[in-house]
This record gives structure tokens, sequence and C-alpha cells, in this order.
């Protein structure tokens, strides 16, 4: 179950492991706070005329704001919860479809490296894949996250 686990550290990680988020719907008040907060108001996300007759046929999420949503998922299964000391970024980011007000996203993610650092003896890196879906099975994210995870003080 999403809501079972417990704080991983940099020995819990092992390639291949994989963990599932819970869902979560997004709102119109999804899209207004990013769009306050980012101070992007292009209108495609915050026009509901305009975007009407775009593209798409409704206003569609921000891409960063589909990142954003993919790692507040990640942090949600609790893997991550005092035990990250830094997100280290991407190797690579697509959004393949589009998300809309109304829609229930939930994601997966997959240990996909792991390597001891000769920098550090407090931290491991940790590669972690990510897909993330809509309520019909449609990807609208897919990346990998990088990820400098703790040791345990033992």
């Amino acid at each position: 179950m999403p809501y079972s686990y417990e704080p991983h550290h940099f020995e819990d990680m092992a390639v291949g492991k994989t963990f599932e988020s819970a869902g979560r719907t997004i709102t119109e008040t999804d899209f207004v706070f990013h769009s306050m907060f980012t101070g992007d108001w292009t209108e495609l996300h915050t026009n509901r005329e305009y975007a009407e007759d775009g593209p798409f046929g409704a206003r569609i999420a921000q891409g960063p704001m589909t990142f954003i949503l993919a790692t507040g998922l990640f942090q949600r299964t609790g893997v991550v919860e005092r035990t990250v000391v830094a997100f280290l970024g991407m190797n690579y980011m697509d959004v393949p479809n589009p998300v809309f007000i109304g829609d229930t996203l939930s994601a997966e993610y997959e240990c996909t490296e792991k390597r001891e650092l000769e920098s550090r003896d407090d931290a491991g890196y940790v590669e972690i894949d990510t897909t993330m879906t809509n309520q019909d099975g449609e990807s609208v994210f897919e990346g990998d996250m990088k990820f400098l995870f703790r040791r345990r003080d033992d």
C-alpha cells in the first residue's frame, strides 16, 4: 500500500526496487496556485475561453507543474521523508500527454541506479525512474530524479 512505506536510507535502496504513490485529483486551485507561485499566467493554462479553442480543447497544466506533481507524489510515499540530503537534478523529462483539471494522477517509481560516492560518507547516489499516469492509464510524465540519500547512523 502507498501509505505503508517507511523512510528509506541509502542502504534500503536497491536497483529494481519499486514504489507506488497514492492518487491525487487535480483541481482549479492547483492551477491557480501554480500560476501565482511561478508567475506563469500563459493563457493556455489560465484562460478557459482561449484554451477551449486551442489544441487540447481545455486548459492544461504547465509542464513544470506536471513535474512538481510527480515529485510531490514521490514525497507522499514516505520513502524520502528525512532521508534525502539533496535533489541533484534529472537526466531527462518527458510530458507525453497533458494534465487537465479533474484528472486523477498516480505514479510508479523504480530505483534504476545506486552507487557509493567517494566524496561523501554520509550519503549515496540514488536514481529513481518515474512514470506518472492519469485515471485512463495515459502517461503524463516520464523522467528520472537524482538524489543523495542519507546513510543510516548505526
